[in-house]
């Protein structure tokens, strides 16, 4: 319970993500412990604190996406962009003009969790397996999903080139250490700054 709230707040404020949730839901379930020199051995009650955490974060990451348009996490940042497509512009009056995506989306988190639950108490023993495929078989199924699905959304090779592309930004990101967060935000958010900002220096002028 400690840990779906801590979460919750997390997810609220935008940019800090699950990874924050669950370290600071684990260090306060570890504080309160009768046991606190078990954690990190794998016991139970640092897993459930982590990721419950780390669950109860998506949830509170919809909060500023839908009420003002500002996406909590790199997940909500991927979502924005996919309103954006559909011409579905998040913030108050989302609950207004378009009240089913909302509905939609409240539905979709509902049978989410309760498919979660399911299938993975029911497969994971067979999950344990995946884990144990090597990188260098399962890494080029996945770049060919990729790509594959990048070509189908639009049947355009440069959709393609692009995924490519940002591939080798990442993985150079990565290899320099540099957080990803920040880049997708500013690349959701960019268009929307910039469009305010004329708004307002407009005002500015007319005034």
């Amino acid at each position: 319970i400690y840990s779906s709230f801590i979460g919750a707040a997390i997810g609220i404020l935008p940019g800090i993500g699950g990874g924050t949730a669950g370290m600071l839901s684990y260090t306060f379930v570890k504080n309160r412990s009768r046991y606190p020199e078990k954690f990190g051995t794998g016991i139970m009650d640092g897993i459930v604190a982590s990721e419950t955490s780390n669950n109860a974060c998506i949830g509170g990451a919809m909060v500023p996406l839908l009420t003002l348009g500002i996406p909590g996490d790199g997940t909500t940042a991927v979502l924005l962009g996919a309103l954006m497509v559909h011409n579905v512009s998040a913030g108050p009056l989302i609950f207004q003009k378009n009240a089913a995506v909302v509905y939609g989306i409240y539905t979709a988190m509902l049978v989410a969790s309760i498919a979660m639950l399911v299938l993975e108490y029911a497969g994971i023993r067979g999950f344990i397996y995946v884990l144990k495929v090597p990188k260098y078989y399962l890494l080029p199924v996945v770049i060919c999903l990729c790509l594959v699905g990048a070509f189908g959304s639009s049947n355009r090779m440069f959709d393609v080139y692009c995924t490519l592309a940002f591939g080798i930004l990442g993985y150079g990101m990565k290899k320099l250490e540099l957080p990803f967060p920040p880049a997708i935000l500013g690349f959701i958010l960019g268009p929307l700054f910039e469009s305010s900002l004329r708004r307002v220096s407009q005002y500015l002028t007319i005034d």
